[in-house]
């Protein structure tokens, strides 16, 4: 078993307990780099789990599956009578149906059109890597507080595998919940905090258009599907920004349009695509209404059909102020105050916000660029890549808010 220390308590400076050790830093590395090399989609991660289940046995903790089959929870120390609301640490374990085009490294993706693109791999290694430590430290007694670890499966699928997590009971018993998310645009060993939304609002829209067709030289007698769609392209954005405040930031933004298949036919059904994003939770709630209407209003002009498809996401990850507290103190407490930096909120969807349905909680932007890095690398790209020191800073955070934790519970 490795010993994250030696030492039997806090320093003579009073530092926290529970600084990574050389040694599990390596071990640490390796077991991101499987997870890397062998990456697996959502509420597909068979491997992943069993990888995660035997290391936490090792660690003599004690993980139960979740009932989705894939992903695991997992208390460490003991609750005895202390009934008050545990810390949450969670992950993201699953990747992206994209091909890996790195070169160069030796744990470049082995599975065709498959990547952890996004560095769910850094944040399961991280949790995994607290797990550890966090155990160590309860066998000692320098654990104040039981914590859950939570290795979530599905975050890439709408509308998450929070919800199917959750269900599970991964939040029985839970107070407060935290986590990290990598961002490219942060130096290695820095965080970024935000009190408030730090990522938007997600939703899916599929809309289909019917009317009669007909030929292109007599278009009074049809229902001009081509026409409508494009209509509906370019007004329902414009018709919706004017029926929300601007700063609710609710966007339509369409990535499909199909309809036709001559150039001197005109079509009998239409189809489009879209995703729609707001950075307030209020006017995300309100959405559906908003654009099923404005949808029917444009369509109606040239008497076509609608069928709409609204497919509920994910709402804003919303960071409470006392999490927030928390992590800038547990960072503040490893790396200090300089370590930490303002973040904007994102236009990007997180499922970790249905947990912050049910419970207080935030989450961290974990820095993943090397110093002096000037590749421009992006999340959800195929040569997305993370410096490992990261898995360092992440653990220690980790470990921190759950020594810290005890003060504000």
């Amino acid at each position: 078993m490795i010993c994250p220390e030696s030492d039997a308590g806090p320093s003579q400076d009073g530092a926290l307990p529970g600084v990574l050790p050389d040694a599990l830093r390596a071990e640490l590395i390796a077991f991101r780099r499987d997870l890397h090399m062998h990456p697996e989609l959502g509420n597909q991660e068979f491997r992943t789990t069993a990888a995660l289940k035997a290391r936490l046995e090792q660690a003599g903790l004690a993980p139960k599956v979740l009932a989705t089959g894939t992903g695991l929870m997992c208390d460490v120390g003991t609750r005895g009578e202390d009934t008050r609301p545990m810390l949450a640490l969670r992950a993201d374990i699953d990747a992206l149906p994209i091909p890996d085009s790195k070169t160069g490294v030796p744990y470049r993706s082995t599975v065709p059109d498959r990547a952890h693109a996004c560095g769910h791999d850094i944040h399961t290694t991280a949790v995994l890597g607290a797990g550890i430590v966090l155990a160590d430290l309860d066998r000692r007694g320098l654990l104040p507080h039981p914590v859950r670890l939570i290795f979530q499966p599905a975050e890439e699928v709408l509308p998450g595998g929070a919800p199917d997590a959750i269900e599970s009971g991964v939040l029985e018993g839970v107070g407060r919940i935290i986590g990290v998310h990598c961002d490219p645009k942060v130096d290695v060993g820095r965080i970024g905090l935000r009190v408030g939304a730090i990522t938007s609002a997600c939703d899916r829209l599929e809309l289909a258009l019917d009317g009669p067709g007909g030929h292109t030289a007599r278009p009074h007698l049809t229902t001009d599907l081509v026409t409508a769609a494009a209509k509906i392209v370019t007004e329902v954005p414009a018709l919706l920004a004017r029926r929300v405040d601007a700063r609710a930031g609710l966007a339509v933004t369409w990535g499909r349009l199909e309809a036709g298949h001559a150039c001197n036919v005109i079509p009998q059904h239409a189809e489009l695509s879209g995703t729609v994003r707001c950075l307030d939770l209020g006017t995300w709630r309100e959405a559906p209404d908003l654009v099923h209407a404005a949808i029917d209003e444009v369509a109606g002009l040239h008497r076509a059909k609608t069928v709409i498809d609204y497919i509920r996401g994910v709402p804003p990850v919303v960071n409470d102020a006392a999490s927030i507290e928390l992590l800038a103190a547990a960072m503040t407490a490893r790396r200090g105050a300089y370590a930490i930096e303002d973040t904007e909120q994102s236009l990007g969807g997180e499922d970790f916000s249905w947990y912050l349905e049910h419970v207080s909680g935030a989450m961290a932007r974990l820095g993943v660029r090397t110093p002096g890095d000037t590749r421009g690398l992006d999340l959800h790209r195929g040569n997305f890549d993370a410096d490992e020191e990261a898995i360092t800073v992440a653990v220690e955070l980790f470990t921190a808010s759950a020594l810290l934790y005890v003060n504000q519970s």
